[in-house]
């Protein structure tokens, strides 16, 4: 629901192709993603170095527990964000003055939320842009409209208390939830082993049903057994964050909130909480500042492709003659390709962030960025799971056509797309591989419709839904752990395509197709991935985008696929 102001500015933001610049010299492929200088890395470490990482210690069964205290507190709602920041400021202060009680003693640990309701609705992605761009970690997720992520089972209405003086909001908050955007870390998970179930615990401890607004965002690696590039390294093979400093994008108003999480035995005190806190929130702008309404546009100085387009094509007919042998039981394997953009100036991610809002109606957006790394952003269509109690839903997304120019040729391709052999047996794989895993964890598992089309603004897709209900609530482990990766993402059977994507591909995806999301206390939701970059001011973006490759395809036809999804970043042919 971006604003015409800052949609009419992202529409002028897109990348023209690369043949505007023909005749300057590429530059090599070799460049890497740099790190802040040595003074701006001093002024991060000073903002970001000292957060609590809540992954420390998982294998203690003590730190495994719930923390103590989890609590929200809501205060009178105001008419401007900077009201609401005077009123979070006067609380943290009020609260440093009269911590909770045995904050001191060596057992204490606790996560605590202050909101305050804004009568005005304000953008999250405006607030996110309007902050110094040296406050890392960031984050931003905003979910798809309710009409496109409606459950097959009757929507619970949940009640989390009264929404004023010191209750814990309700559910109206959260259902008219639109988008989030967040900086500073209160906690945040990160590993370079694969993510597990003591990791999940480790978030897990921090969240409750009744603070359903504490959320810990973040992306899993698609391979945690691959090498890490560098480009990812800070990622690490997981990174997750519960904002310092929050702000909340609602259908009808804003929230503005701080958290404050404290564990003593992972060496991170109240006070030490406290006090980073309030530095974070000495440095966020009080100012909410809309992008200018036409926004330069910039030119492509190099694009190079990960792989070429003629390994590319070697790669596609090697996977062919694997899949067409009687001696295996591959039937799809997913490549992907890294192309890297650089231009004659800086892409600001929130910026190409608000483009992508304009051209990812039903989609997720994102945005990942960990202290001294680039910034992971998407515009994804595909929802991995989305959790709320037991009830839980996925869908199935395969073959790829573009939109038609007019109704009669846009008809047209979408019944070329349902009659296609080769769509149907690759569309087929994911549907029928996510229902088994369902019904490995969940009963009454329902697949609705069987087979439909999904259109977005560029491409159409087949489509199914499916859901199910699960038998426990810790089963969500098991869910995110079984879906991942899809084989919409990976192929079938996952190992089998694992291990070829692995030997095949010269480049590290990364969170690249990866589950990308959000944790809450009784409710979770993922989406996949793709449609995806990473960007770094001053050097341009590396854009990623995928194929599933099985009987019938044609390797030329793929590599046009693959410009087509990233169509979407570049407004045109990269």
């Amino acid at each position: 629901m971006a604003s015409s102001s800052f949609r009419a500015a992202a529409r002028h933001y897109y990348l023209p192709p690369d043949s505007h610049v023909k005749n300057l010299t590429p530059l090599p492929i070799s460049i890497t993603f740099r790190h802040f200088p040595l003074h701006q890395q001093r002024y991060y470490n000073q903002l970001c170095s000292s957060s609590m990482n809540g992954c420390q210690g998982n294998n203690n069964p003590t730190i495994q527990l719930p923390v103590k205290n989890i609590e929200t507190r809501t205060f009178p709602a105001v008419s401007s964000n900077a009201l609401a920041m005077e009123s979070l400021k006067s609380a943290i202060s009020h609260l440093k003055s009269q911590p909770p009680p045995s904050s001191s003693s060596s057992a204490s640990s606790g996560i605590i939320r202050l909101q305050v309701p804004i009568q005005q609705q304000i953008e999250a992605i405006d607030w996110l842009h309007a902050q110094n761009q040296l406050l890392l970690p960031r984050c931003f997720f905003s979910g798809r409209t309710q009409s496109a992520t409606s459950n097959l089972f009757i929507d619970r209405i949940a009640s989390y208390g009264n929404a004023n003086g010191n209750g814990n909001g309700n559910g109206s908050v959260v259902n008219n939830l639109i988008s989030v955007a967040g900086i500073g870390s209160a906690v945040f998970f990160r590993h370079i082993h694969p993510f597990s179930y003591a990791d999940w615990k480790s978030i897990k401890r921090f969240l409750s049903r009744e603070s359903p607004l504490i959320r810990a965002y973040g992306a899993i690696r698609f391979d945690a057994r691959a090498d890490i590039s560098t480009e990812w390294e800070e990622f690490g093979s997981f990174y997750f964050m519960i904002p310092q400093v929050e702000f909340d994008e609602l259908e009808d108003y804003s929230m503005l909130a701080t958290t404050v999480a404290w564990d003593n035995a992972l060496s991170w005190t109240w006070d030490k909480a406290i006090n980073d806190l309030q530095a974070t929130m000495d440095q966020v702008s009080s100012m909410v500042v809309k992008l200018r309404k036409e926004v330069p546009r910039t030119f492509i100085l190099s694009n190079n492709h990960i792989p070429s387009k003629a390994y590319w094509k070697s790669a596609v007919n090697q996977a062919l003659q694997i899949i067409s042998r009687s001696d295996t039981e591959l039937t799809k394997v997913v490549f992907a390709r890294s192309s890297r953009v650089i231009t004659t100036t800086d892409i600001d991610p929130i910026t190409w962030l608000a483009c992508l809002q304009v051209e990812g109606e039903n989609a997720y957006q994102f945005c990942l960025q960990p202290p001294n790394a680039p910034a992971f952003i998407g515009n994804t269509p595909e929802q991995l799971f989305h959790r709320k109690w037991l009830e839980i839903k996925s869908e199935a997304l395969a073959g790829t056509r573009a939109r038609g120019e007019s109704m009669p040729v846009d008809l047209q391709i979408e019944l070329d797309l349902l009659s296609s052999p080769k769509d149907h047996l690759e569309f087929t794989i994911v549907r029928e591989s996510i229902r088994k895993k369902l019904e490995d964890v969940c009963s009454d598992v329902v697949v609705q419709p069987k087979k439909s089309i999904r259109k977005l603004p560029r491409v159409q897709h087949l489509y199914a839904k499916l859901a199910g209900r699960l038998r426990n609530e810790d089963d969500e482990f098991e869910i995110l752990s079984s879906l991942h990766p899809s084989p919409a993402v990976c192929g079938f059977p996952t190992e089998e395509a694992r291990v070829l994507i692995a030997e095949t591909e010269v480049f590290d995806r990364g969170m690249y197709a990866g589950p990308v999301g959000w944790f809450g206390g009784g409710e979770s939701e993922f989406a996949v991935g793709i449609r995806s970059a990473l960007v770094e001011k001053g050097l341009g973006a590396l854009i990623y985008a995928g194929t599933g490759i099985v009987e019938g395809s044609n390797a030329s036809l793929e590599w046009e696929e693959l410009e087509l999804k990233i169509s979407q970043f570049c407004g045109g042919r990269c």
